[in-house]
């Protein structure tokens, strides 16, 4: 059984996280090949046609392909009859929203205000590429789809990374300390496409992230929490960068 497990967390993983990680490590290689990190950037939600119409289209499509993951994990999660409902198990249920609402908001507040300084700081050091997270030009769409970006990164990364792989590999027998470090590394290394300023801000949010679910067993409150951090950076980079000087 523990064989099938373990080959069952490759296959996810490399269907989704694992693969991010792989192409962030490649993406970091080519931004080093071409000069300084501090020169380099790192665009999120960029266009994918410049056809409007198609590019929302493609847009739509990679965020509802991207999530076909989450019900493969939570699937086979959810074969292990021994245990109790897949989503009660992750702390997923709608039972208690405000309480998971005021949760997620304050873990977003501990990450996210620290985060500005990680990254500024990596810029300063060089060790941090130009973070674009919306995309040059602003279509009457854009904001919707930068909110929907936002949801399924954040159910992708809290289900998957959190949620799953630490549910199995406790079930594997490894102590807490490895499993939230494991984790942790996991959601850094996808994150080396950014460079290794933001990769290790992403570890340090991993480590509290994963601290959360040991303690509670809840993975609701991560989602609000990444979902408002991602909405801030998206959105408010979308609509007020022009203003800051930014664009």
């Amino acid at each position: 059984m523990t064989r099938r497990l373990r080959a069952e967390v490759w296959i996810v993983l490399g269907l989704s996280l694992g693969q991010s990680a792989v192409y962030a490590v490649v993406s970091l290689l080519r931004k080093l090949s071409r000069g300084p990190l501090r020169e380099a950037t790192a665009g999120l939600n960029q266009p994918r046609d410049t056809v409007p119409w198609f590019d929302l289209l493609y847009q739509l499509l990679a965020i509802g392909f991207a999530l076909v993951p989450v019900v493969l994990a939570l699937y086979l999660l959810s074969l292990d009859t021994d245990q109790p409902p897949v989503l009660r198990r992750l702390g997923l249920t709608p039972d208690r929203p405000w309480r998971d609402l005021g949760f997620g908001a304050a873990l977003a507040a501990v990450i996210g205000l620290p985060g500005l300084g990680v990254y500024f700081g990596g810029r300063a050091l060089g060790i941090t590429a130009e973070i674009i997270p919306s995309p040059p030009t602003l279509h009457w769409w854009t904001v919707s789809v930068l909110v929907l970006s936002a949801l399924q990164n954040a159910v992708v990364e809290e289900v998957i990374v959190v949620g799953y792989l630490m549910t199995r590999l406790r079930g594997f027998g490894w102590g807490v300390p490895l499993v939230i470090a494991t984790s942790a590394l996991l959601r850094g290394a996808y994150h080396l496409y950014q460079g290794f300023g933001q990769a290790l801000g992403n570890v340090a949010m991993g480590v509290v992230f994963g601290w959360w679910f040991h303690r509670t067993g809840r993975v609701m409150p991560l989602v609000i929490a990444h979902a408002l951090l991602d909405l801030v950076a998206f959105v408010g980079y979308a609509l007020f960068a022009q203003q800051l000087g930014l664009r």
